[in-house]
């Protein structure tokens, strides 16, 4: 939090006043006691611009780690062996990791 030192100073019987004041004003607001919107039905309504892809279907084929890989133990990212930076407590560690 910012402190603005130029600011007329108030002592500690000022600040609880103003303390409880603040609490009596948040009791009467209607609003105070709502629940924030859950994002994930937020979400659902939102819609990006542009083509409807929802009837797209993506195809990867996953390929098992092959023996010039490693898995960073940091990001759990797989590498190229010219990646590895060194080992922490063990585990390999890429370059970005290790920077």
């Amino acid at each position: 939090m910012a402190t603005d030192y130029d600011a007329p100073r108030k002592t500690e019987e000022e600040q609880s006043e103003d303390s409880i004041e603040e609490l009596k004003a948040r009791r009467h607001d209607k609003n105070s006691g709502k629940v924030d919107e859950d994002e994930a039905e937020a979400a659902e309504a939102f819609e990006l611009p542009g083509a409807d892809l929802s009837h797209e279907e993506l195809s990867v084929q996953v390929l098992p780690r092959q023996e010039d890989e490693f898995t960073c133990a940091s990001c759990f990212l797989v590498h190229h062996r010219s990646q590895l930076s060194g080992e922490r407590n063990g585990m390999p560690i890429c370059r970005d990791c290790a920077a």
